[in-house]
């Protein structure tokens, strides 16, 4: 396997650095490891995660799976699980990410909430800046053993990415992709222009 994209590369894609960002990162890089792969470049792994926080960025910066390729896919659980898959045999792996104990660091926590409230004074502030940069730094050099929990698992993989005809909605006129364009009194329409109902309540 490569060497990963730099941290720091991570951090300019996403705009700033946090410790979810970081656990996308550490996710990517278990994934790559167990797969035995490269960065995607034409849909050779697929990736699904169950939450859209800071995370999933460096998920698609490092891994190369990507929404736009078809190879990303979003379910709305809330849950730091991801699931990856190599095409060539369907090898699957389902990571849970470890965040970092906050037993570990109480003064950081306790310095994020007056920060994230906006009652923390210019030295405060700064204090957690430090502080957060060198809790970071460790969680990224910690090994991946202790981040994340791996588990080889079965994934239906889905075809890879068409690229379909497109379709004049008669309502708004504009295109829309033909498998996603619906019938509305023997029409063709757009979603949004099939879906006016409103309710009486």
């Amino acid at each position: 396997m490569k060497s990963l994209p730099s941290w720091d590369e991570v951090v300019k894609f996403h705009g700033h650095s946090c410790i979810g960002l970081a656990t996308g990162y550490r996710v990517a890089e278990a994934a790559l490891k167990e797969l035995q792969s490269e960065r995607d470049v034409d849909e050779e792994i697929v990736a699904a995660v169950e939450n859209d926080n800071c995370s999933v960025d460096a998920v698609q910066y490092v891994t190369g799976c990507t929404i736009g390729k078809g190879n990303f896919i979003y379910y709305d659980h809330g849950k730091p699980v991801y699931t990856f898959v190599r095409r060539s045999d369907n090898k699957a792996v389902r990571i849970v990410a470890i965040g970092p104990d906050p037993d570990r660091f109480p003064e950081l926590t306790a310095l994020r909430q007056k920060v994230f409230s906006g009652k923390a004074t210019a030295e405060e502030q700064e204090r957690f800046s430090k502080m957060n940069a060198d809790a970071l730094e460790q969680y990224l050099n910690e090994p991946l053993d202790k981040v994340v929990r791996v588990q080889e698992t079965e994934f239906e993989v889905p075809e890879k990415a068409r690229i379909f005809n497109s379709v004049v909605c008669a309502q708004c006129g504009e295109k829309v992709m033909e498998p996603r364009a619906r019938v509305k009194n023997g029409q063709m329409v757009c979603i949004p222009c099939s879906d006016d109902y409103k309710s009486r309540v």
